[in-house]
C-alpha cells in the first residue's frame, strides 16, 4: 500500500512539473526571470530523485508564487 501511495505521488509530481514547465515557457517575462524559474524547476526535479515529499512541497510553493505573480528578480 505504501508503494502505491508513493507511485501516486510520483505521478502527481511528474504531471505538475510538466505543467509548471509549460507555464514558465508561456510567461511574458524577461529572459533572466525565465532562466531563474527554470533553475527552480531543475532543483525540484533533482529533489524528486531523493525526497519526493520535499519536491512536492517545493513545487507547491513555486506554483503558488507563479499563480500570484511573484517572480524572481531579473539577473
Amino acid at each position: 500500500m505504501e508503494r502505491d501511495s508513493q507511485l501516486e505521488l510520483y505521478e502527481s509530481v511528474a504531471a505538475r512539473l510538466k505543467e509548471a514547465h509549460t507555464k514558465v515557457r508561456s510567461l511574458q517575462v524577461p529572459e533572466g526571470v525565465r532562466m531563474a524559474l527554470s533553475r527552480k524547476l531543475l532543483v525540484v526535479t533533482a529533489a524528486a530523485k531523493h525526497d519526493l515529499k520535499d519536491a512536492a512541497a517545493r513545487l507547491d510553493r513555486l506554483m503558488k508564487d507563479l499563480d500570484e505573480g511573484r517572480f524572481p528578480e531579473d539577473d
